[in-house]
């Protein structure tokens, strides 16, 4: 069965960093676009950043030149390293998995920026 376990949530003020870590079922790591999404009470659901199987990276504008997304194959990880962070990055950030036959979630986990 496919997993996404998400870790590295929690509260923080802002101009702080924080590193999301996803690790991944490795029977599909390897071939799989892997993103970061965001969902904030109220809004809908939106992609921060993906990388692809490759390497090849995509960041929202919002999060451009402040989040660096990369992974581990050899780990089956993902991460997001977030710095600057500001109230607006508060959210629930969830770890996605891209294949051919479908998109798999984690459970998400709480990012809170404070004034």
């Amino acid at each position: 069965q496919v997993q996404l376990v998400e870790s590295g949530g929690g509260l923080v003020q802002v101009g702080g960093s924080l590193r999301l870590s996803c690790a991944a079922s490795r029977i599909i790591f390897g071939t799989s676009t892997m993103g970061w999404y965001r969902q904030a009470p109220g809004k809908e659901r939106e992609l921060v950043a993906d990388i692809s199987s490759i390497g090849i990276t995509n960041y929202a504008d919002s999060v451009k030149g402040r989040f660096t997304i990369s992974r581990d194959n050899a780990k089956n990880t993902v991460y997001l390293q977030m710095n600057s962070l500001k109230p607006e990055d508060t959210s629930v950030y969830y770890c996605n998995a891209r294949t051919i036959v479908g998109s798999y979630w984690g459970q998400g986990t709480q990012v809170t920026v404070s004034s």
